[in-house]
Order: C-alpha cells, then sequence, then structure tokens
C-alpha cells in the first residue's frame, strides 16, 4: 500500500518560513521524480516544485528564489522550504510522486499566510 505523508503546514505570518515534509512508503522512492503541488480555494491544482531521481530540480516561477526542494532517498522524504512567504502562498500543499503511468498523492496539508 502507498502512502505519502505530508506534516509542516501551519499559520505563518507574510515574511515567514515553514518547511514542509513528505514521508513515502510502499514505494521504490529513490526511482520516483518527487514534487509538492499547491491548491487555493477556487483554484486549480499547480506544481510548486519537483526534483527528479537525479536530483534536477524545477519550480514554479512564483516560488523561484524563495522555495527549496530536497530530498533524502535513504529516509524516503521530500521537504519544501519555504522562506520570504506571502499571503498568495496560502493554500494545500500537496506530496506527488511520479514515476512512468504511476502516480501518488497525498492528503495534503494546510499553509495559511496571514497576519
Amino acid at each position: 500500500q502507498v502512502q505519502l505523508v505530508e506534516s509542516g503546514g501551519g499559520l505563518v505570518q507574510p515574511g515567514g518560513s515553514l518547511r514542509l515534509d513528505c514521508g513515502a512508503s510502499g514505494i521504490i522512492f529513490s526511482v520516483y521524480t518527487m514534487g509538492w503541488f499547491r491548491q487555493a480555494p477556487g483554484k486549480q491544482r499547480e506544481l510548486v516544485a519537483q526534483i527528479t531521481r537525479g536530483g534536477t530540480t524545477n519550480y514554479a516561477d512564483s516560488v523561484k528564489g524563495r522555495f527549496t526542494i530536497s530530498r533524502e532517498n535513504a529516509n524516503n522524504a521530500v521537504y519544501l522550504h519555504m522562506n520570504s512567504l506571502k499571503p498568495e502562498d496560502t493554500a494545500v500543499y500537496y506530496c506527488n510522486a511520479d514515476y512512468w503511468r504511476r502516480s501518488y498523492w497525498g492528503q495534503g496539508t494546510q499553509v495559511t499566510v496571514s497576519s
């Protein structure tokens, strides 16, 4: 059974930082491209950041220079370090594992940026 479990969301003031964690089980983690997506109310789910099995990263333009994705294959974990948070970063953040035709999602964690 595949499970992706996110943690680390919460309420933060504008300009603050958060780190999201995603732990995976039931997959050969090292071969998967791991990603973070987000969905704000009334909007479509969008890609935030991805990291391939080889460590190549890709970011949405809106988060470049502020967010950093990383992975630890030994711990089956992927992280999203978020700095200089803005109110428009408010969303439910989802962890994704993707390999060929297999794609798995976590349950999501809420991030709210507000003063």
